[in-house]
Order: structure tokens, then sequence, then C-alpha cells
């Protein structure tokens, strides 16, 4: 199954009986950045819910939610859930809400939020997510310039170059599936 991530902040707003809904779909490496700002710049909002998906080192995902303060599993767990029905990874979600004075109920408020959720997901555009890799390797002075050609059509990045009295060490990073052939 491929997954999808979002290389940028995006957006959307809904209004739900006078609640008003904003979800920041960012990167999971500005989510805490951003949730840090948000509350700053939103101190009169009633709830600031979150939910983000990440891939850990070892290929596993780890994935949560917060209800801040709405009752327990409306509005973290539906957003969460949302997110992992359109196979985004290393992503996080903000959504600040703005209390207008109706109570919209439990199902009211998963529909909201997991609706603000999938405007924030449409307006958003996903790239496919990549496992990158790094990989030493090394080649005698001889082939160390047909090694670097490799390195370039394979679109991989050298990192570091190491001189040896046998040659050369590079460090080489890029997509698993790129990085594998070499």
């Amino acid at each position: 199954m491929p997954l999808f991530t979002v290389e940028r902040e995006y957006y959307a707003e809904l209004e739900e009986k006078k609640s008003r809904f904003l979800a920041f779909l960012v990167p999971h490496a500005d989510f805490a950045p951003t949730l840090a700002d948000l509350r700053d710049e939103h101190k009169k909002a009633n709830h600031h819910v979150t939910a983000f998906r990440r891939m850990l080192p070892e290929g596993r995902i780890d994935e949560g939610g917060k209800d801040d303060g709405e009752p327990s599993g409306t509005s973290g767990m539906p957003t969460l859930k949302t997110l992992i029905g359109a196979d985004l990874v290393d992503v996080g979600i903000i959504i600040v809400r703005y209390f207008g004075g109706t109570k919209l109920g439990t199902g009211g408020l998963a529909r909201a939020y997991s609706g603000v959720t999938n405007l924030a997901i449409r307006e958003a555009e996903l790239v496919p997510w990549l496992r990158i890799k790094t990989r030493s390797v090394s080649a005698s002075f001889a082939r160390s310039a047909e090694l670097e050609r490799q390195i370039i059509l394979l679109q991989l990045e050298i990192i570091e170059r190491t001189f040896t009295e046998d040659g050369v060490t590079l460090l080489v990073s890029g997509p698993e599936g790129q990085i594998d052939k070499l």
C-alpha cells in the first residue's frame, strides 16, 4: 500500500452551527512548533485538537490523537482515522475550534472534525512518501568516477567523501528503492 505525505502546510475551514473549525495539515517535523504557534495565535479558541502519524526508523508507524477538552473520542480519534484512511504518514494536523454557542453532540463533533480534516487533505498536494536511507559504498580510485556516475543516474545524494589509500568511501542518501540498486 503506497503512503503519502505533505511537504508544506495546508489549511481548510469549516463552519458548523456557528462553530468554526480551522484545520492546519503540516509535515510532522513542523507539528510541535505549529501547535505552539497556533495556541499562541488563537488564545481565545476553545479547543486545539490534534492528530499525527509518523514513521519510526524501525518501520513502525507511531500515531495518536488528542481531544483537548472535547468529549472523549469525538475529535482526536475521528481526525486520526481520517489521516489513516488517506494513507498519510509523517504528518500532523491541528484543528482550532471556536465554539459557536450550539452544542453539536458527539456525532456532530466527530463529523465536523473528520470533515474539516478531509477538506484539508483535499486542499493538500499529496506526495508519495519515500523511506530515505543512507549507505556507505567504497570504490578504488580507478572505479570511483563510475560509482559517482551511477549515483548521479540514480538521483542519490553524496553526503560525505572519505579518501583512503585504497580509494574512496562515499556516504550516500536517497529513497530506499533507489539506494538498494547500488
